[in-house]
C-alpha cells in the first residue's frame, strides 16, 4: 500500500493485545509498518493457576509471555510502563493504574508517542470493553496522551457486539464448546455496530494470533473453572476462524459508514 506508519498499541495487561487485536498487529507488521506494543501493567493481579504464582510471582511469568506474544505478532518493540495492576474485582489495589490521576497515568505514553513520532495510537472504548477499571483508564490516559503528543490518529480497539452476540448464541447451542460464555454478557459491553468505523480482516494472520494466544499460558490456566483463553484455543479451526477472523475499531473523528479494512485510511488520504 505504499506508505508505512508507526502504530503504538496501548494495552492494560499482557494478553490484552492478543485477545483484542492480535490479528491486526500481525497484519500491520507483515505489511511493513512499525508496531510498538505498550503495556501499562504486568498483570500481576490476574487470575492464573497457583503454579504460576511461585518463585518470582505471576508478574515474572506474564512479562516473559508478553515477549513471546509480541515476537509471534512481529512487534518491533515492547515497552512496559510498570504501573500496578488494579485487579478486576473488589477495591482497586493501592496505587493501582486505574486510581491514578490521568496525567500521571498518561505521562510515559506521552513520552513514548513523542519518541516514536507515532502516526497512530490504539486504546479501548470508553467502557473499557467488558468494564475492567484498568481498561477504562487506558481509554482516558490514551486520549490525554494523544492530545498532548500530537498523535494524529486515535482508534479504539473494540468488538462489534451485535454479530458477536449472534455467534455466541450459535455456540451456546453446541454443548461444551464455550460453557462460560453467554450472549447476555455482551448486552452493554464494547461498541454497537453503528459506531464501528473499521472491520479488519485478519483471517490470513490467524496462525500468528493463535501463537500469541498460546504464549500467554498462565492466562489459559486455572485452579478452578474455565478460562476464556483456554476455551478459545479449544475451538475447532472453522469456529476459531469464524469468531476471531475480524477485529473492530472506532476511529476518533470519523463518521461511521461502511466499515473500512485499512486502519490507516485517514493517514493515507491526508
Amino acid at each position: 500500500m505504499g506508505r508505512s506508519f508507526t502504530l503504538v498499541a496501548f494495552h492494560a495487561h499482557p494478553d490484552d493485545e492478543a485477545l483484542l487485536m492480535g490479528g491486526t498487529l500481525a497484519r500491520l507488521a507483515a505489511e511493513g509498518h512499525r508496531v510498538v506494543l505498550a503495556v501499562a501493567t504486568d498483570g500481576e493481579a490476574g487470575a492464573a493457576a497457583s503454579t504460576y504464582r511461585s518463585g518470582g510471582g505471576l508478574a515474572a511469568y506474564r512479562r516473559s509471555e508478553l515477549d513471546r506474544s509480541a515476537a509471534a505478532l512481529g512487534c518491533a518493540r515492547v515497552v512496559r510502563f510498570g504501573f500496578t495492576d488494579s485487579g478486576s474485582s473488589g477495591p482497586a489495589a493501592d496505587g493501582g493504574f486505574s486510581t491514578l490521576p490521568v496525567e500521571e497515568a498518561a505521562a510515559p505514553l506521552i513520552a513514548l508517542l513523542r519518541e516514536e513520532q507515532a502516526d497512530a495510537l490504539t486504546i479501548y472504548d470508553p467502557a473499557g470493553g467488558y468494564g475492567h477499571p484498568d481498561h477504562r483508564q487506558v481509554h482516558a490516559a490514551g486520549n490525554y496522551a494523544a492530545a498532548r503528543a500530537g498523535t494524529p490518529l486515535v482508534l479504539e480497539a473494540t468488538i462489534d457486539r451485535g454479530p458477536i452476540r449472534r455467534l455466541i448464541r450459535i455456540v451456546e447451542a453446541i454443548p461444551g464448546v464455550l460453557p462460560e460464555v453467554s450472549a447476555a454478557d455482551y448486552d452493554d459491553a464494547y461498541s454497537p455496530g453503528t459506531a464501528i468505523t473499521h472491520r479488519v480482516d485478519v483471517r490470513r494472520y490467524l496462525p500468528a494470533k493463535r501463537r500469541s494466544f498460546e504464549a500467554h499460558a498462565s492466562q489459559a490456566s486455572s485452579d478452578q473453572g474455565a478460562r476464556t483463553l483456554a476455551l478459545l484455543l479449544k475451538l475447532p479451526p472453522w469456529l476459531f476462524r469464524l469468531l476471531l477472523g475480524r477485529e473492530w475499531y472506532v476511529e476518533h473523528g470519523r463518521t461511521p459508514g461502511a466499515p473500512l479494512d485499512d486502519l490507516f485510511a485517514t493517514l493515507r488520504s491526508s
